[in-house]
């Protein structure tokens, strides 16, 4: 069995279960995709990449946006 990664998410660390995509985590997260920006080690990161596999030590930072006038 893959044993945990650990990352940094906005600004807290999170240990997580192995592999795990980026997608997968916005999943476990409960987090909107389609109303989201993430970035990953400092870059943003294009939602076409969001199968990407987080890695021990990624640090990623997730922002809603929320609607308003």
């Amino acid at each position: 069995m893959p044993s945990p990664i650990t990352i940094e998410l906005n600004g807290e660390p999170r240990s997580l279960p192995a592999p795990l995509t980026v997608r997968e985590l916005l999943e476990l997260l409960a987090l909107p995709a389609p109303r989201l920006a993430v970035e990953l080690n400092r870059e943003l990161l294009p939602r076409a990449d969001f199968e990407r596999r987080l890695a021990d030590g990624d640090r990623l930072e997730i922002v809603t946006f929320v609607g308003g006038g």
